[in-house]
């Protein structure tokens, strides 16, 4: 079998596997933010922090809400790493400096997973589990709760109430992530995943020093940090380390889980709303954007140029030889087209193109399927504006769901696409302009201007991924980051927010002959047009002076 069709064959058991779990995941999901019930385990929960959860709030309640849970959870992993050196379970690691710190507990606390410090080697078993990994499920179940807001926003009329943000925070832990992760916990181990709480091993000596490995606790962490789509990987190699991701198996079930809740939340927003088709049209968008990217990706990496690419049979660079060029190749495309970042190959030395690739999936917002809960409302903003555009074309008012979209509505909306780009392009400008900044790159030219730009994508898109060869565990990076990371995460919740505020106050509006049918093919084409040309011309000038300039040179 060569290794395009393997490739091929790969993606399509992985669109089997997706669509298999679509329906009975999505509708668990509406049931799980629709039910009045609590479990008693979570009642204990909202006792223990003192929330009602049957309070119906409004959006600056439920904002209030996300940004006091964010905040605490910055505070107390900084404080975590600051006294590692004094924990037990450390593995003898000193306490992470203050700028680094910061930098990776805000990460891990915005769904980022950006990590400038090499795992195995930085952070002990307690900062891992009773830290990182805790995020991983907290941070994944915000972003969800955010998008159910928003898709109640659409569902209900004539009231400002949103649901409880404390209760859909805390059953998104226990009623989807836990049982998903413990799940997929056990077929990592299965496979070969470590589990354990082992110190530090000599594997091998060689002249001048030898090699150790540490175990840990990362079967459990693997499967959230693909489930929630954190990213963070336990080693530095993430999903290239054998430890994290052993067999072709193993790797194809990772980039099943980074992609299930995110298309699944399509299912849940069409149940919610009562139309299912409205959920399909969505999806539809989102898996065109997903395969095109997955065709263009094994092009570029499979079309090599050069007598030493040909006899390998593609770009092999940076690649494991256990998943081969096509299974890189989707993983790539899942993880910067969601908000994981989690990797198993490196994203630098893909071609210039295919890294471009990589880039331009972030730059979309991360919507196709993009992360647990925020591709789904990053999406429906989409849509709010596609619904706009159509109605300039023929000179009526935008509806869309039953809601008119009007002066207010689509200002939040703008805002909510105007906030990332500002904060990549602004930061890349000055890391490049000031003289400090640019000795962190390991290239010049084309590729190391798109270090920078990556990693500023990266970390505005909440992604966590990186282009290889950038030192960014500096004080200038770590603190641009970390900002980059916080804003980049909650001000678009602020004007996600603010529009399902707005939008469950209105009265449905009745549909008529003239109102643009959001379910039909036509919509989903209009939609992915959209998404394209918007992201083109804000990007393109950026694009055209790194990856696009490295891959026509090449």
């Amino acid at each position: 079998m060569g290794p395009v069709l393997a490739g091929v064959l790969q993606m399509l058991a992985l669109m089997a596997a997706l669509a298999l779990a679509y329906v009975p995941l999505g509708d668990h999901m509406a049931r799980v933010y629709s039910s009045g019930r609590h479990w008693r385990v979570e009642k204990w929960i909202y006792r223990g922090i003192g929330a009602d959860p049957d309070t119906e709030m409004r959006w600056p309640a439920y904002l209030r809400g996300v940004l006091a849970f964010s905040a605490a959870g910055v505070l107390f992993l900084y404080l975590l790493q600051r006294l590692q050196g004094v924990l037990p379970l450390s593995l003898g690691f000193r306490s992470i400096d203050p700028d680094q710190a910061f930098n990776t507990a805000v990460s891990f606390v915005t769904n980022t997973n950006w990590q400038s410090y090499y795992g195995e080697q930085a952070m002990g078993h307690v900062v891992q589990t009773a830290g990182l990994a805790v995020q991983n499920f907290v941070s994944a179940a915000v972003g969800i709760a955010v998008a159910v807001a928003l898709v109640r926003g659409f569902a209900r009329s004539r009231t400002g109430e949103l649901g409880n943000f404390w209760a859909d925070m805390v059953r998104g832990v226990t009623r989807i992530l836990l049982p998903g992760a413990f799940l997929a916990a056990i077929v990592l181990v299965a496979c070969g995943v470590i589990q354990n709480f082992s110190g530090i091993h000599e594997v091998g000596q060689f002249v001048g020093g030898s090699q150790q490995w540490n175990g840990g606790a990362v079967a459990s962490q693997e499967a959230v940090k693909e489930l929630g789509t954190n990213g963070g990987g336990y080693f530095n190699a993430n999903s290239a380390h054998p430890f994290e991701n052993p067999t072709p198996f193993t790797n194809l079930f990772e980039i099943f889980l980074l992609l299930v809740i995110p298309f699944s939340l399509t299912r849940t927003f069409g149940v919610m709303v009562g139309s299912v088709r409205q959920g399909y049209a969505i999806l539809a968008a989102m898996a065109t954007i997903w395969v095109g990217f997955v065709a263009l990706m094994m092009w570029t990496e499979f079309a090599h140029h050069g007598p030493a690419l040909q006899l390998a049979g593609g770009a092999y660079e940076g690649k494991e030889v256990r998943f081969g060029v096509g299974a890189s190749s989707i993983f790539a495309v899942s993880t910067t087209l969601t908000s994981t970042g989690a990797v198993d190959s490196f994203h630098s030395s893909f071609t210039g193109l295919g890294g471009g690739i990589t880039l331009l999936g972030m730059m979309l917002g991360e919507i196709a399927p993009g992360g647990t809960g925020s591709g789904l409302y990053g999406m429906l903003v989409m849509a709010v504006i596609a619904v706009f555009i159509a109605g300039l074309m023929v000179g009526r008012t935008p509806e869309y769901l039953g809601k008119k979209i009007g002066t207010r509505e689509i200002k939040l909306a703008a805002c909510y696409i105007l906030v990332t780009p500002a904060l990549v392009l602004v930061l890349t400008a000055c890391a490049t302009a000031l003289p400090t900044p640019a000795h962190s790159m390991a290239n010049t030219g084309a590729h190391g201007f798109s270090e920078i730009l990556y990693a500023y994508t990266s970390a505005a898109n909440n992604n966590g991924s990186a282009f290889a060869g950038l030192n960014a565990n500096t004080q200038w990076f770590n603190t641009t980051l970390g900002l980059a990371m916080v804003l980049g995460r909650f001000l678009p919740m602020v004007f996600v927010l603010a529009l399902a505020g707005s939008l469950a106050g209105q009265r449905p509006v009745p549909v008529t002959a003239g109102t643009l049918r959001t379910e039909k093919p036509l919509f989903t084409g209009l939609l992915v047009g959209a998404i394209l040309i918007i992201t083109g011309l804000t990007y393109f000038p950026a694009l055209a002076l790194g990856p696009l300039a490295e891959g026509l040179a090449a």
